[in-house]
């Protein structure tokens, strides 16, 4: 399967880059943890004690980015994860795992094959840089 048909990485980049903010990335687990019923804007403002001006501005960022929609119901703005987006942006990386490492020991590459089970460790923000 070739990704860069269903996700071109210019998508990929622009969609990490939304990410790539602490209060952005909340936004998209609230909204995850919510389901596809999504959240209203006052809820998730309330549930992430974002100013909504701040809140306004994180959901245009992620929208541009097509990590969200968002539906007037009422007087209402439901906010909903785009999962199908996410789940190929998660596999943007992992149809990557280990693809230039053929022949090699398998268990030099413990990303390969890991179970999403297993717990992941703690990425500080010195190791990040």
């Amino acid at each position: 399967m070739d990704i860069d048909r269903l996700l071109p990485p210019e998508s990929a980049a622009q969609a990490f880059a939304a990410l790539g903010s602490e209060p952005r990335l909340e936004v998209i687990r609230a909204l995850v943890r919510a389901g596809p019923e999504g959240l209203p804007v006052g809820a998730l403002q309330e549930r992430l004690g974002i100013a909504a001006s701040t809140l306004s501005h994180h959901l245009r960022f992620l929208a541009a980015a097509d990590l969200l929609s968002q539906e007037r119901q009422g007087r209402s703005l439901i906010c909903r994860a785009r999962f199908a987006n996410i789940e190929a942006l998660a596999h943007f990386l992992h149809a990557e795992c280990c693809a230039d490492a053929a022949g090699q020991a398998h268990e030099a590459h413990s990303g390969c094959g890991a179970s999403p089970s297993l717990p992941v460790s703690p990425v500080s923000k010195e190791t990040a840089r």
